[in-house]
């Protein structure tokens, strides 16, 4: 079989690492091989960065002005849009969520482009009212410089556009790492952003490969100027001493043990309906899944019940596939760990009332599909109801009061995301100005714009993602003073 060959982005064109190694682009649910990818080094992250800052101090993106580059992003919006469908069948075929799932994101990606870009020409700088007559000072915002990105596999591209859509906004440039299971579809992306949309060469540069290598390189590199992460604790917390021993600003955006919160008062329908989808979408690989639920004991067995049924009807299989709900997941490591977690459930004494267990391939392949999993009788302090899964697996605690709801919600290492379902008007106001969360939704689970920001509270992560405050992360501010007197003013005679 004839693989597939990509290779790095580095200045406007294709390029293999230095070492000559090379990396597998597997098929989640072919189970098989279907391209490879650069095993890139030191080597090939200083070319990038090299190319990014060149980009950055001479040449077209230098010289932009404002409306320019506003413009620029907007033909950037509409270069993803001619090729959302094409982007996301990479996608779907690198991380093994539905074709549907992921056209949806990259046909909302261009709305981040859009928005930053009408941003581009409304960054004002201010003349201050000093104590100064003799001086006039004001302020200028600047870029930062290359921003160091490094992407997860679960949704890379929309990932990436958070990150990437505000820098480009504020006038930085891009050296990114995306995960080396799901590299193609940002190579892919960068080619079109530059050769059809007009990105001037070395603005937006891709190396791929593995993060102990590649992106420490990248992470650690003295003329980075900004480390923005998505993904696990683990990977977060070495980027963020990476950037700190360079003393430079990092953005990190990580996992979450995220509750949903179902009232004696709730709709139990619609809240049962927010709860399966907040957990089982995209398989449960998402961030923000609500893989927590907190109901109270006069509705836990009714709720329970029908959770398990409307989790029955769910459909794995071909993510291609109009009829798929649910797709393999996205590889062997991930694979293991969710079913590592199951184990502790079970060993912990919870009880399974559906799923728990690995499913064979729907079509006798050989794809890792788990089978949507609920777990009841689980305790707050259990692995299960602490540990982030990124997985189809809910944990189910009963509470109640108001109180304990608030307390087990916030025994969380974690502040993602939380759902609030009630009728109560003032107990939404109440339980969401507790909840430790960075963003709270009620009697809906999930959803998000490039309008509002997005961040985490706790171990979740530090900055925030979307919303026109977002564009000042990769801004920084200058004051200028300018003397006014015939005089120049000096603190001892001459």
């Amino acid at each position: 079989m004839t693989l597939l060959t990509v290779e790095n982005y580095i200045d406007g064109a294709y390029a293999p690492a230095a070492s000559g190694g090379w990396l597998t682009c597997e098929d989640p649910y072919a189970a098989a091989p279907w391209g490879r990818m650069p095993r890139s080094g030191p080597e090939d992250v200083d070319r990038a960065v090299a190319a990014a800052r060149r980009a950055f101090t001479a040449g077209p993106w230098a010289r932009m002005t404002a409306p320019q580059r506003g413009a620029q992003l907007h033909r950037i919006a509409e270069a993803i849009a001619a090729h959302a469908e094409e982007l996301a069948r990479i996608e779907s075929r690198d991380n093994g969520k539905t074709y549907r799932e992921m056209l949806g994101q990259l046909k909302r990606v261009p709305e981040w482009y859009r928005f930053y870009g009408g941003l581009c020409d409304k960054i004002n700088g201010a003349v201050l009212p000093t104590e100064k007559p003799e001086m006039m000072n004001y302020t200028r915002y600047e870029p930062l410089g290359v921003i160091g990105m490094i992407t997860p596999w679960n949704s890379p591209l929309m990932l990436l556009s958070w990150k990437l859509a505000p820098a480009l906004a504020a006038g930085n440039v891009a050296v990114v790492k995306p995960s080396e299971y799901t590299s193609a579809s940002a190579l892919r992306f960068a080619e079109i952003l530059t050769e059809e949309a007009g990105l001037p060469a070395g603005v937006l540069n891709v190396v791929t490969g593995l993060g102990a290598e590649a992106g420490a390189a990248l992470t650690a590199h003295p003329d980075v100027a900004k480390v923005a992460f998505t993904g696990g604790i683990g990977g977060g917390r070495a980027a963020y001493m990476a950037a700190a021993a360079n003393l430079r600003p990092a953005s990190l955006e990580l996992g979450g043990k995220s509750p949903n919160i179902i009232f004696a008062d709730a709709d139990l329908e619609q809240a049962a309906r927010g709860v399966v989808s907040g957990i089982f979408g995209s398989g449960g690989q998402s961030c923000v899944a609500g893989s927590r639920a907190l109901v109270h004991r006069s509705v836990h067995d009714a709720l329970v019940a029908r959770m398990a049924e409307l989790t029955g009807k769910i459909r794995l299989g071909d993510p291609m596939e109009d009829s798929t709900d649910i797709g393999p997941v996205a590889n062997r490591a991930q694979y293991d760990r969710i079913m590592t977690c199951i184990g502790w459930a079970k060993e912990d004494g919870a009880t399974c009332v559906t799923g728990g267990a690995a499913l064979a391939d729907p079509k006798g392949g050989a794809a890792l599909f788990v089978a949507p999993t609920i777990f009841t009788g689980v305790a707050p302090k259990d692995r299960i109801a602490q540990e982030e899964v990124f997985g189809p697996v809910l944990a189910v605690l009963p509470f109640d009061t108001e109180e304990e709801a608030i307390a087990i919600a916030n025994d969380s290492a974690f502040g993602l995301g939380a759902g609030i379902w009630t009728r109560d008007v003032a107990r939404v106001h109440r339980v969401a100005a507790r909840i430790e969360a960075g963003t709270i939704w009620v009697n809906s689970y999930k959803g998000g714009s490039h309008i509002s920001p997005f961040g985490g509270y706790k171990q979740s992560g530090i900055g925030r993602e979307g919303g026109i405050e977002m564009i000042h992360d990769y801004l920084q501010v200058k004051s200028i003073w300018l003397n006014l007197a015939e005089e120049a003013p000096y603190p001892f005679p001459l």
